[in-house]
């Protein structure tokens, strides 16, 4: 198994590198990030596609730059591909041929389709339940889509339209009137299945345009991935990014200066065409998606020319997260930890009580698993420190619902909830009678694992949950535990049966 695995993503704008480290089979976390504007496809697309001499050179640098930071970082696989600036260049392999001689890179070309399943595989897997969806990736060259449906790939597409592509072609040119009737005659190409209520928006001038929101909107989490927005709701403000004069006042970058306008051309056309309500923002795609057939084992069997791949829908396995693990596999106590088997039970105990949805389990679960992972880092405020790193550290298949309850919960720790405490989340927050049982529920399991290991029993009658292991007393920290902040309708009895 590779601990360390460089992917490097040949685009016609930008070259991009991610560095996985895996902590176990499936558990996997991002160490470092680069990336290099390159545009490989500079002045390739106004000269018969063809790669120039000077976007190659820029690339090559960029690619011996990339791959000694790889080894320094020691990478145990680096894996190059390149996408549409490539694929369409007459002098493709001229270049790739190029870089495995002086850089010592090989470089795989993939088609269009395979980039696309390679986006969608990265979203089924790391977003948040994704079940039914449609994909857009806007790239420099190209814009890839592709279909899933009750949590399956069901086909790809690949559109020679991209952002670098209008640029040079109909923008630097201003030949506004000939690029209604290209859009047009790329829109026509999309079959009706891929028409779906929900969008997966992938790249970097989508990205961009997500950021521009979040930012307009003071939105509470500083979190790209997963956020969710209503197309209705912000279509005005899109337009606004795609005729405005001066861009700094919409939070874009600089460096999308040049190309975010035709990217909200292209989104805004599809988002139409394609009948779409709701965006999901992915800070993931095709980077992530070659890492992603590589640990499945299926990375060898990604096809050049056939449809085969598409058989391919790995997931990981039910109920696993990798982002959870990595933490567990990086800052596991050295203790039994039975949290998440007491927040279990309790859970299930007082639900007569408290009739709050099983949805909310999962998080109550999922915070319990890490609630000391912050030991790792200080004992004192270890659970302030549990609660930062869940919130910075859960990066992939969570909600940013999710992420804001499982921080909350962590944070809080047992203490009387302060309306002021929680009220920069409030937004992505459950009510206060949820929150507040769920509170109580984590931190009396935290306290109960603190004392024991034993398999405990619950029983709730009459308002009182009984606590107690058959023909064995237990030590409790009574102290402890008396302050935990209770809600109103709970009494707790320890070794006791009924």
């Amino acid at each position: 198994m590779a601990k360390k695995t460089a992917v490097i993503d040949l685009g016609s704008n930008s070259i991009r590198m991610v560095i996985f480290e895996r902590t176990s089979r499936y558990g996997f976390y991002i160490c470092s990030e680069y990336k290099k504007k390159v545009r490989l496809g500079e002045n390739a697309y106004n000269n018969n596609k063809i790669l120039q001499e000077s976007a190659m050179y820029k690339a090559e640098q960029a690619l011996a730059y990339f791959k000694e930071k790889a080894l320094k970082e020691k990478c145990n696989k680096i894996i190059a591909v390149g996408t549409s600036a490539l694929r369409d260049a007459p002098n493709s392999k001229d270049f790739i041929k190029r870089i495995m001689r002086n850089v010592g890179l090989n470089i795989k070309c993939i088609n269009g389709k395979t980039e696309s399943f390679l986006g969608g595989l990265a979203a089924l897997n790391l977003l948040s339940n994704t079940q039914n969806a449609t994909t857009i990736d806007i790239g420099g060259g190209s814009t890839e889509l592709c279909l899933i449906k009750n949590g399956k790939i069901i086909d790809c597409l690949s559109l020679d339209i991209g952002t670098v592509r209008l640029k040079e072609l109909f923008y630097d040119n201003k030949k506004f009137n000939a690029l209604d009737k290209f859009i047009q005659e790329i829109l026509i190409q999309i079959p009706k299945k891929f028409h779906n209520d929900n969008i997966i928006a992938i790249g970097g001038s989508l990205r961009a345009i997500s950021t521009s929101i979040m930012k307009k909107n003071s939105y509470p989490l500083k979190i790209l991935h997963n956020f969710c927005y209503e197309f209705e709701k912000e279509k005005n403000h899109i337009e606004k990014i795609l005729n405005a004069k001066n861009l700094i006042d919409f939070n874009i970058k600089k460096d999308r200066f040049d190309t975010i306008k035709e990217g909200c051309v292209i989104f805004l056309a599809l988002l139409k065409n394609l009948k779409a309500k709701r965006i999901i923002t992915s800070a993931v795609g095709v980077r992530e998606g070659v890492f992603l057939s590589n640990i499945f084992a299926k990375h060898n069997k990604i096809q050049e020319q056939t449809d085969d791949f598409l058989k391919f829908n790995s997931k990981f396995p039910p109920n696993f997260n990798p982002s959870l693990k990595s933490l567990q596999d990086r800052f596991s106590v050295n203790y039994p930890n039975k949290i998440a088997y007491f927040a279990n039970k309790i859970f299930d105990t007082l639900e007569p009580l408290h009739n709050i949805d099983k949805c909310y389990k999962n998080d109550l679960i999922n915070a319990a698993k890490i609630a000391l992972i912050g030991e790792k880092i200080n004992f004192y405020f270890s659970n302030e420190h549990s609660a930062y790193m869940a919130l910075n550290g859960l990066n992939f298949g969570y909600s940013h619902q999710e992420l804001a309850l499982i921080f909350t919960l962590l944070k809080l720790d047992g203490k009387k909830i302060n309306p002021y405490t929680i009220e920069y989340f409030k937004i992505l927050l459950p009510n206060t009678h949820i929150l507040s049982w769920l509170n109580f529920i984590l931190a009396l399991a935290k306290k109960l694992a603190k004392d024991t290991s034993e398999n405990l029993n619950f029983v709730l009658k009459n308002h009182t949950l009984y606590i107690y292991l058959n023909d064995k007393e237990i030590y409790f920290s009574n102290d402890e535990i008396k302050k935990i902040a209770k809600p109103k309708l709970i009494v707790l009895a320890f070794n006791q049966k009924i």
